[in-house]
Order: C-alpha cells, then structure tokens, then sequence
C-alpha cells in the first residue's frame, strides 16, 4: 500500500508547512533525566551506542515527552571509526579519546576493516528497525552520520580539538594520505547510510561540524566534494529520503553549499543570520536555527528568539530547529514550551 510521505519528510524535501515541523539535535540526551537513568545501566558510552534495547528506548525518550515530528537514530558520529576497527573511548568529563590515524600503515588498516564494517556495526541497525516499530504512525525517522572532513577531524587529532594543527597540517603536507583517509571514509559512511535506510530510516542527517574552520579552498575540496559524493549515491539508491546537511559555522559559504552538496536541506548554526537564511531559502529547504543557550535559560528571551525564527523562515521550506545540540543543563521544561509555541504556530501570508 502507497502511503504519503510524512510531512516531517515532505517538509525537508520543500513543501511548506502550515505548522513547521520540529526535532532538535541532542533531544535525546544528558538533559533528561529519564536519559541519565537508562546510561547508567550502560557499561560505557560506545555499549550504550550498541546496546539496541538501550539506544531504543532513549531515542523514543523525547517522543514520548514532546512529540517532536522526527526521531533521530540515538548513536554517535565516531561509530564509524569504532567500526573501522579504530580504538575509541568516551572519558567522563573528557569526551572521545581515539588512537590517532598519523601515517598510510593507520589509513591502510582502516581500509583492510571495511570488509566486516557493517557486520561489527549490526546492532546500530537493529536499533533503527526497532525505533521505527516504537514510533507513532506521524512520526519520522531521522538516520545520521558525521561528514567525513568532521569525523576525521577526531581520526587524525585523537579526539576533540581547539585548533584542529594535526588534522589541517597532515591534509596540507600530505594530501595525498589525508585523500585515502577521505575516500575509505566516503565508502564507509555511504554503506553505513544505505544500511541505514533499509533498516527503516526515512531522512538522513550528515554533520559536518568542523567544515567552518576551513579556508575555502580546502572547506570545497575536504568538506563540500565528499559531502557531494554521498549524497549522489544515496540520491541514486534512494530518490525519496531526503538528506540534510549541516556544515557548522560555514558562514557565507553555507550558500556554496546549498548550490553544490545536492542535499534537500541545509542545517543552519546560531550565528547565520535571518535575512542570509531567508535568501537560502530560494534554493534549498533550511532547518534551524535557535540558540541553545537561549533554550537553556528559557523564559521571554527564548520565546522571543523562537518567534523572530518562525516569523522569519516559517513562511518557506523550513523545519524548526537549533543552530547546535541541546546542552546538558537544559530544563525540560524549557523543551516543553519551545514545542507548544512551534506546534501553536500558523504562518501568517501578508
């Protein structure tokens, strides 16, 4: 049986929504305490990541509180060196640490691994097949991962980074490595997505948050083309899931990405202003872009902010969202009011 697309997706793929849809990044997270207490049975982040009962139930945890309009997959973007065989490991306070990829033997390894790389990442497909037999009938399926100029960022530097000298050093002296480590990263995140997908994912989400500390040659030809090359293969397999991509802090270049990725949507960060957003919006469906500082103190100053993003965007094709992830000392609360205001929202036509 035929059935119509839900308006989550029909919304990322350009339609205009009378009521804009909604979904936040980190939804499911240290904010809700109902999260904090599922992690705790958890032997440690990557189990909670691989656990499917686990990473079921927090990704239906926001659902059920405020009935966002998409789910997205619980999971992490470093699954995928974690499946490439990549040591990797969540320190408390700390974040990921990974052994550094620093020469060919470490890039060579990672390609030996893409043979068993779906098997080893199995159970993040069980948790999709089961989110999506949780969810309410209206309810979409966000499927996700990290672009591959942001997930080797983590590769190269062994973890996070303040000013991104080894990841951007190794692309400038060898650019030929840094090339391999690309495309073994393309190939992977390609099958991952397509994995996805068939598990019941019904829109993609590829984050990119590193493409901003690029100068534009290297943000065209280390973020923007392996963006493009994904999406163009999972367009082919897949005509109708929309892709979303989110290249964190591009500023004007976020408009080179709209012409060039080939995605249905652009994330747009916190500091992309209104009336750029707006002009994208001839090009592309947005999705954004709330402070999640503003969510976090909530009040007149959030609701303010949420309206100036609606009064602004709601008109076009756009999904409401934030210009990052939900920060830990989030009130829920503060959520809960966020998605009566959006969901209270009719686009006035002048």
């Amino acid at each position: 049986m035929h059935t119509q697309p839900k308006s989550f997706v029909r919304a990322i793929q350009g339609e205009v929504q009378a009521r804009p849809c909604f979904w936040l990044m980190r939804q499911a997270g240290r904010y809700l305490p109902e999260y904090r207490a599922t992690r705790a049975t958890a032997k440690g982040f990557v189990d909670l990541c691989l656990r499917p009962d686990l990473a079921t139930e927090i990704t239906l945890q926001p659902i059920r509180r405020f009935g966002m309009d998409a789910a997205i997959l619980f999971s992490d973007i470093l699954m995928v060196p974690h499946g490439l065989g990549q040591k990797l490991d969540f320190l408390e306070g700390e974040g990921p640490k990974l052994d550094p990829i620093v020469d060919a033997a470490g890039v060579a390894a990672l390609e030996k691994n893409l043979g068993g790389f779906l098997e080893k990442l199995g159970p993040v497909f069980e948790t999709v097949d089961r989110v999506k037999a949780g969810l309410p009938l209206d309810t979409a399926l966000i499927g996700f991962a990290g672009a591959p100029w942001t997930v080797a960022t983590y590769m190269v530097e062994g973890g996070t980074s303040k000013d991104f000298a080894k990841v951007r050093m190794l692309a400038c002296r060898e650019p030929v490595l840094f090339e391999k480590l690309i495309e073994v990263l393309v190939e992977a995140t390609t099958a991952y997505l397509v994995r996805q997908v068939e598990a019941g994912a019904e829109a993609l989400q590829l984050f990119d948050t590193w493409a901003g500390i690029l100068p534009e040659d290297e943000y065209r030809r280390w973020a923007i083309e392996p963006a493009k090359e994904i999406v163009a293969d999972l367009r082919t397999r897949f005509p109708s899931v929309p892709i979303i991509y989110f290249p964190k802090g591009s500023g004007s270049l976020y408009a080179y990405a709209a012409a060039e990725v080939g995605a249905d949507a652009l994330g747009l960060d916190t500091a992309v202003p209104l009336d750029f957003a707006k002009g994208l919006q001839r090009q592309i469906a947005v999705q954004g872009n709330l402070d999640p500082i503003k969510l976090a103190v909530g009040g007149a100053q959030m609701e303010d902010a949420i309206r100036r993003i609606l009064e602004a965007l709601a008109g076009g094709p756009f999904v409401f969202n934030l210009g990052h992830g939900v920060i830990p000392q989030t009130p829920p609360e503060n959520v809960a009011r966020l998605a009566e205001i959006v969901r209270s929202w009719r686009h006035r036509k002048n």
